[in-house]
């Protein structure tokens, strides 16, 4: 190295002197090879490019008729037009510094005029200039076009300006370095002079202004915000207008942490602004050309996409590698400078110690700023990456088609529907109820997609519409292995949220570990290599030899680590869905008393992957001790070659910076095979994101794009007489595009595939109202989605269409009601504009306003997460709502009175579809209550169980047709005729009522803690890793010193051998002992570390099991109401990202952090002992980097845990998308929907932004406090000490690792702070509010319940501690075997009593069941002995048997009796192939069946288990009348005789004939007996119903037959 100093210092200067005696022309060629010549060679190509701009910006603003005055020299003659100048500088600040720029450089010019003018000593002829003057000619030149430059700069607008400043800049900079190295390195060496020392004082004056003018300015300086569109500026970040030093300091940032620092909690509004460069409409506008699959027809990579979009950031990312890796050499080139220098003496040294000092310091500067910067850019690429991508899966989501997945092999799905995925309060799996498709087959499709969105203008329908959505979507990880192309698609709604979850964030990082992999990591190799040798000699190519022949085994290692992590993903991905289908299914979890069970299969699960998390963890184990011995293993292959074979002495100047540079390597090495898994991690989600863009099967409009050939077939034209008529001529229709070809799965399971046939044509009329009539499960919802485009659309003739128009709009209702998480005003206006008499019309026709009352916030109520504040019947009419509101021409409604009372529903027929909003417009309506509507329908449409058009026309033609439309006709008209005796005439489930009194909200703002993570978290981590924790931590810390030990101790002995070179001859130093006990010394630190590492993994997968077994346990244990008032999205994001935290980066932030300040200490130990002086500098520094981490961790806790509450509603609002895709795609709102994911994404954009930036303003702060300490104790071990080489290279080394180290540090104490937070998130759901537990002393006799008698007593309840009484003292008895049925008022008190009787709810008084009081059992052995079906059944994915008996405790025959006693076998042909059985694969909320499907199912669910107590919520609201008549029959016979049933209905022919019934009002019992004495009760309520009845007699007989039978 000393060789290569001197290289450099004697490199050729030409000297400024007299000696040029000869005219310019014959002046000798080597003066324009003058150091001071180089400037004007950049001064001509600065004219040159100067000039070529400024014509270039003339002629486009000139042709672009935008020019201005901005760009011109005219000065303003007004101060208003002076201070305008000043602005379009970029304010007074810039202008001012240009302004001191200018003067520095008419300074410099002055003195360079003053010199050639006065300066005449050195002429010899007047009329021949000499080569000296010559050169301050040019310098003169140089200057004055500096001074047009600085003119240029102050005095003109825009681009001018700008370039004007930028050339003088660099030029200025230029003549700074030329003079440094001129002037000042000669300074540093022992033989050289500086070249214009002649100047005397002006040479000083002259380098202090152009340090001033070309150093300082220019980095001092801030910019001027230019806005990526100048049409549309934005308040600027300050990293936009901040100066080159403030934005490699990261200073900018600073206002931002010391306002964190002096408030509690720093909230979102006050973070810097998302710069506009980051905003995702301008990062999206460049990236979708090249990723969007509508836009780009290539199919390469997804990766290669990305690389060519963030082709510039990884430009930099690579320059800023390469340049770090030549910093960080600044200091084993001084290390090895400055023991040769303590070795010799200083005896031929050519230059002086301190100039190594310095490098070593401001080399560790600059690559500290390359190092930030490096980060700096890649978090930014990971925030954009994260937006691009997130919202470009949205953006396709919204293409897909959603057909309902299931858990097998096969797919099943109902003949058809009466449902759509529209709802919110149903899990994502599957599309429609008929959904009959395979799920998405990943294998051999290219069904993506084309350009844009297509307007929702356009006329023809063939394709057009909104694709089947997922009944519920939860804001969670859900996976399915995208790298089986063969697989079948089980549940797109989790396979798209994990794209956007998990997957996502395998990509963070990706353009560092790229860059570094590729380019950095090499280069620095290189570069260690070159350096050992020119120290160690062919030595090192025996090192070399050494690394190559050892890189298999840690490539055998990282592909066993890659099938480890792919092994624990996909077992991730099975906890994620089950944890995904329990809290989709949370309460009826909770009413059947499922928890312990539902926690010991989420348990099961739970072992099985942390099995993999550990194989992982040990892996990754053996990676860290290839990492970590391959190293050494060249550093002793090297030393022992140079000493044994080549007998070279090892001196301390080349151990220690060999081992400065070994230790470089070793990091190297470690941090490539750390890059490694990450990058096949990467890969894999890069292919499962491409599978989903290139793969996924979309709706057809999209889809015919993608297969030119299907093209034509799919745009059959509609004929120019039908452009305006609505309806399917000729054609077929499946729920995938394969669904017609699958017949039998391997297995033989008969497989359920729908067709909806339309062998002739149907068109509907325009406007008028249009009836879809049919039998449960025949396709009536099919053939709305077949209009809509959400089925697939097959041909069968060649004039085949299918047309929807959609100039004058289409407004959807589905069935299955979806709202957004927003208030009821809003879920109605839907993004129209508003109109308050319109709006106040819809509400009295869809009979909103009653239920208005019922908020103190009115329409500004908020509905919650799946509308959780609503009813059924709400949430229905607030759906039919936002299509009446709406100015669409044509009205889709999917059987919008199912789940409303016949007085509500004859509201609706009256007022709303016979109303003057509807008047005019064309409606098509599916409907059971073919009876009430019938009247005011113009055209009816009756569609057979086989999913065909029976008949079409009027009422009467299809009666004709259709025997049996015509019997259920006849029985809902009876019906309809009692409608007065219903007690209330919106009698839905009080749910509504009980909602919040105060704000209309219900959802609890997420938590947000204040400060440090608390102690309650972190010692939930902690106390769980062993049954004795303190002796576990004493162990590991023990070891962990151990470990650090060792390695201190193999430097030293490396020193120690080194010294014997200075006191014995090199022949006489027994190089083989040394040998030995330097790798003795080695083996030991590596039996440590695998102890260590060993150890802490099993304690913290001990702690992981636990901790998730608690917050299952907890979650499972509370009540129905903190359910209700937290979003499924944050109980989810709990048990997957939190957890996933806890089992991989919190232990592993733990864990560094430990070794961290293990190591630190040590290190500062080895510092001490040799400059027990610098005790006191040590813990200045350490003390200085604790204080900068507190400041910093303010913040940055604030800012992370704003990051957290911004994710959540990113995929809130993607959730709630592609749960209602197909409202969303009938409205033809994507376009909306996108401009909300935009401002959320650019919401956590703005967070994760600052997030990054704090980071490197701690860690650029507190590396610099490193340098400098390692910079001090250079200088002191310099001059001030008297230290051997040895001791002098071993407190270097020691103190190069302790400055480095705390930066690492504070990182992981940051990260472990961060990581924790997941902690904090977990602990906070340890503490909810629970549900009593059970005790010995709660579990009843073994008998019991042998019978279903129920007696009440004094029963009072309430929702919260702090709210109202809902039911008031309620008292009554019910014999075992008795029917009760219930009837009241909304809010009177119906579903509350049902939730009081199984204790979801606070209650006071006494309930005994069968004899037992219930107060006193525990929860799940009452509940599992009382069965409830609500009026929204919920369904498992899976097989109907699963669903039937999830805890296999049953034979078939029972489950099939159960079907039976249901009434399934009566709506299905017994011989038909696609009928349901227990084979069936259910959809995830069984959203490939219909809502009476599921009813049936779930009523069947109840018979299974055999309770003597069953409850009915309306659980046959959804049931044609003859289904009903058929189950309600059966409920009567089939049940055992000692089985109490107790029924909530609106139909009184449902309960007519109970042996009692209840009557409640206001939370009181109004009446109750039987219905006989009840009538014989002339001013009874009960007998007023029943007289003003059409049906009186009926229900007098009813009432008879029931006392008789009694």
């Amino acid at each position: 190295m000393e060789v290569s100093a001197q290289y450099f210092a004697e490199m050729s200067q030409v000297p400024l002197i007299a000696e040029y005696a000869t005219g310019i022309s014959s002046v000798p060629d080597s003066i324009w090879l003058d150091s001071l010549i180089y400037p004007a060679y950049a001064t001509g190509l600065s004219l040159l490019v100067f000039i070529v701009s400024a014509f270039r910006d003339w002629f486009l603003t000139r042709k672009s008729s935008a020019w201005c005055a901005s760009d011109t020299l005219a000065v303003p003659a007004t101060s208003s037009s002076f201070r305008r100048r000043i602005e379009s500088t970029g304010g007074p600040t810039i202008f001012v510094y240009r302004i001191v720029q200018l003067l520095g450089i008419l300074s410099l010019l002055g003195i360079c005029i003053a010199r050639f003018l006065l300066d005449d000593s050195i002429i010899i002829s007047p009329t021949a200039p000499t080569a000296s003057r010559t050169l301050q000619a040019v310098q003169i030149a140089i200057y004055a076009y500096l001074s047009v430059l600085g003119f240029l700069q102050v005095l003109s607008h825009g681009l001018l300006s700008s370039r004007a400043y930028l050339h003088a800049s660099w030029l200025l900079f230029l003549l700074w370095a030329v003079y440094l190295y001129r002037d000042v390195w000669p300074v540093a060496t022992v033989n050289l002079v500086p070249v214009d020392k002649a100047e005397g004082l002006i040479l000083w004056v002259k380098i202090a202004l152009l340090s001033v003018a070309g150093f300082v300015v220019p980095i001092i300086i801030p910019k001027k915000y230019t806005p990526v569109n100048p049409e549309e500026p934005l308040e600027p970040n300050p990293e936009q207008t901040a100066s080159f030093l403030s934005f490699n300091t990261y200073t900018f940032i600073a206002p931002v942490i010391w306002r964190a620092y002096n408030m509690r909690h720093l909230p979102f509004d006050l973070l810097p602004p998302l710069p506009d460069y980051d905003h995702l409409k301008n990062i999206a506008g460049r990236s979708f050309p090249r990723l969007d699959p509508l836009i780009s027809k290539s199919r390469r990579h997804v990766g290669l996409k990305l690389i060519r979009v963030f082709w510039s950031e990884l430009l930099i990312l690579a320059a800023m590698g390469v340049t770090a890796v030549i910093g960080q050499f600044a200091a084993p080139i001084s290390i090895n400078n400055l023991l040769a220098y303590f070795e010799n003496g200083g005896q031929g040294s050519t230059v002086k110690p301190w100039f190594w000092i310095a490098l070593m310091f401001f080399g560790r500067i600059f690559q500290t700023i390359c190092d930030q910067w490096f980060i700096f850019t890649t978090s930014r690429v990971n925030v954009r990456m994260q937006a691009i991508i997130t919202e470009l899966i949205f953006e396709h989501a919204l293409r897909v088609r959603m057909k309902a997945g299931t858990n097998g092999g096969e797919d099943f799905s109902a003949a058809t529907t009466t449902t759509t995925p529209e709802s919110a309060s149903q899990v994502g799996d599957g599309a429609a109820a008929s959904d009959a498709g395979d799920g998405d087959s990943v294998a051999g499709q290219s069904s993506t997609s084309n350009a844009t969105i297509i307007a929702p203008s356009s006329t023809s329908s063939t394709n057009k519409g909104k694709g089947k959505a997922q009944p519920e979507l939860k804001a969670a990880k859900t996976g399915v292995r995208a790298d089986a192309p063969k697989a079948k698609e089980k549940n797109i709604v989790g396979r798209i949220n994990n794209l956007v979850t998990s997957d996502l964030s395998s990509l963070n990082n990706s353009s560092m570990n790229l860059v570094y992999s590729t380019v950095e990591s090499p280069f620095q190799i290189v570069l260690c290599m070159t350096f050992l040798y020119r120290i160690l000699g062919w030595s090192t190519f025996v090192g070399i030899a050494a690394m190559i022949l050892s890189l298999p085994l840690p490539g055998f290692i990282t592909s066993r680590l890659q099938g480890t992590q792919r092994e624990k993903m996909e077992r991730t991905d099975s906890r994620v869905q089950s944890v995904t289908e329990m809290m989709n299914v949370i309460r009826m979890v909770k009413l059947f008393g499922w928890e312990s069970r539902i926690a010991t299969q989420l348990n099961e699960k739970r072992e099985l992957e942390l099995v993999s998390v550990k194989k992982n963890r040990l892996y990754g184990m053996a990676n860290s001790i290839c990492n970590y011995l391959i190293p050494i293993v060249i550093m002793l292959a090297t030393f022992s070659t140079y000493t044994v074979f080549m007998k070279g002495e090892l001196t301390a100047s080349k151990v220690f910076s060999a081992i400065s540079v070994f230790d470089m390597l070793r990091i190297n090495i470690n941090s490539t095979f750390r890059c490694i898994p990450s990058l096949v991690q990467t890969n894999v989600a890069l292919e499962r994101i491409s599978d989903f863009l290139y793969n996924t099967e979309l709706i057809d409009e999209y889809s015919k794009l993608e297969h030119p050939e299907n093209a034509e077939i799919l745009n059959a034209s509609v004929p120019e007489e039908h452009k305006d008529t609505i309806g399917i001529r000729h054609a077929s229709f499946t729920w995938a595009a394969d669904s017609a070809s699958a017949a039998v799965t391997p297995g033989g399971t008969r497989r359920r595939t729908f067709v909806l046939g339309i062998d002739d044509e149907v068109f509907f009329h325009r406007g008028k109202i249009n009836l879809i009539v049919g039998p449960t499960g025949a396709g009536k919802t099919s053939l709305l989605m077949a209009l809509l485009g959400e089925m697939h659309y097959i041909p069968q003739g060649p004039d085949s269409f299918v047309n929807l128009p959609r100039d004058g709009g289409v407004a959807y209702a589905a069935q299955e009601s979806w709202v957004q998480n927003d208030t009821i005003k809003n879920n109605i206006v839907f993004g129209s504009t508003f109109d308050e008499v319109r709006y106040n019309k819809v509400l009295d026709q869809c009979a909103l306003k009653r239920d208005l009352e019922l908020f103190d916030a009115g329409d500004l109520t908020e509905v919650g997460e799946k509308g959780l504040t609503l009813s059924g019947g709400q949430k229905a009419r607030i759906t039919l709502a936002r299509a009446v509101y709406s100015s669409a021409e044509i009205v889709l409604l999917d059987d919008i009175l199912a789940a409303l009372d016949v007085h509500t529903a004859r509201h609706i027929v009256e007022k709303c579809l016979k109303g003057d909003l509807i008047d005019g417009r064309t409606v098509i309506l599916v409907t059971h209550n073919v009876a009430m509507v019938s009247p005011v329908a113009d055209f009816l449409v009756d569609i057979g169980s086989d999913g065909r058009i029976l008949s079409q026309g009027s009422l009467s033609a299809a009666l004709s047709k259709d025997s049996k439309l015509l019997q259920e006709v006849e029985e809902e008209q009876q019906v309809l005729e009692k409608v007065e005796q219903e007690i209330d005439p919106s009698a839905e489930t009080e749910k509504a009522a009980e909602a919040q009194q105060r704000t209309g909200k219900l959802t609890v703002a997420e938590e947000i803690q204040e400060g440090h993570v608390g102690w309650d978290a972190v010692k939930l981590f902690l106390a769980n890793v062993s049954q004795r924790p303190l002796l576990f931590w004493v162990v590991y810390i023990s070891g962990c010193t151990a470990k650090f030990l060792f390695p201190n101790i193999q430097i030293w002995y490396l020193g120690v051998w080194a010294a014997q070179y200075e006191i014995h001859p090199a022949n006489e130093v027994d190089v083989g002992h040394y040998l030995t006990v330097y790798t003795a010394l080695v083996g030991a630190g590596t039996v440590f570390s695998a102890f260590c590492v060993y150890y802490y993994v099993f304690g913290s997968i001990r702690a992981s099991t636990i901790i998730h077994q608690k917050l299952v346990v907890s979650i499972l244990g509370t009540t129905l109401r903190w359910l209700d008032k937290t979003p499924t999205a944050r109980i989810i994001a709990r048990c997957t990202e939190d957890i996933q935290t806890l089992d991989n980066r919190f232990p592993r932030a733990l864990e560094g952090l430990v070794d961290i300040i293990v190591y630190l200490l040590l290190k500062m130990f080895g510092v001490v002992v040799f400059s027990p002086v610098f005790i006191f500098p040590a813990l200045l520094v350490a003390a200085g980097g604790a204080i900068c981490g507190n400041i910093y961790m303010k913040a940055q806790l604030c800012v992370k845990r704003e990051m957290s509450n911004a994710k959540a509603p990113v995929l809130g609002h993607f959730g709630a998308a592609i749960s209602g895709i197909t409202s969303i795609r009938a409205f033809g709102v994507q376009e909306a929907f996108k401009a909300e994911a935009y401002r959320r994404i650019d919401r956590y954009s703005r967070v994760a932004i600052t997030h990054n930036t704090l980071n490197r303003w701690v860690m650029f702060r507190v590396d610099t406090l490193g340098v400098i300490f390692t910079a001090s104790l250079a200088v002191y071990l310099t001059y001030f000490s008297r230290l051997s080489a040895s001791n002098t290279g071993f407190s270097f080394a020691m103190a190069a690792a302790f400055s480095g180290i705390i930066l690492n540090a504070v990182r992981m104490f940051n990260e472990t702070e961060l990581s924790g937070n997941s902690l904090e998130r977990i602990q906070q759901y340890l503490v909810i509010e629970q549900e009593p537990k059970p005790t010995p002393d709660g579990v009843p006799p073994a008998y019991w319940p042998a019978s279903g008698k129920l007696e009440v007593d004094e029963l009072s309840a309430r929702y919260s501690g702090d709210g109202p009484e809902i039911l008031h003292n309620i008292s009554f008895s019910v014999a075992s075997g008795e029917r009760v049925g219930i009837v009241g008022r909304t809010g009177s008190g119906k579903s509350s009593l049902t939730l009081a009787l199984l204790r979801c709810i606070l209650t006071e008084g006494c309930v005994r069941y069968d004899g037992l009081p219930t107060d006193k059992l525990n929860l799940d052995a009452l509940r599992s002995n009382i069965t409830i079906i609500p009026q929204v059944p919920e369904l498992l994915s899976g097989t109907l048997r699963q669903n039937l008996d999830p805890f296999s405790e049953h034979d078939d025959a029972v489950l099939n009796a159960a079907l039976r006693s249901a009434g399934l076998f009566s709506v299905q042909d017994e011989h038909d192939q696609s009928r349901i059985t227990l084979d069936s694969q259910i959809a995830g909320g069984g959203a490939n069946l219909s809502v009476g499907q599921r009813q049936i199912l779930a009523l069947a669910r109840a018979i299974v288990r055999r309770s003597k107590l069953l409850i009915l919520d309306e659980a046959t609201s959804a049931i044609d009348y003859e289904t009903d008549s058929i189950i309600q029959t059966s409920l009567r016979t089939e049940l055992g005789k000692d089985v109490t049933l107790l029924t909530v209905a609106h139909r009184l022919q449902t309960i007519m004939d109970s042996d009692k019934i209840m009557v409640l009002d206001a939370g009181r019992i109004v009446e109750i007996g039987k219905p006989a004495e009840l009538l014989k009760n002339e001013k009874g309520l009960l007998r007023a119903l029943v007289d003003e009845s059409g049906d009186k007699e009926k229900l007098h007989s009813m009432a008879t037959a029931s006392n008789t039978v009694s």
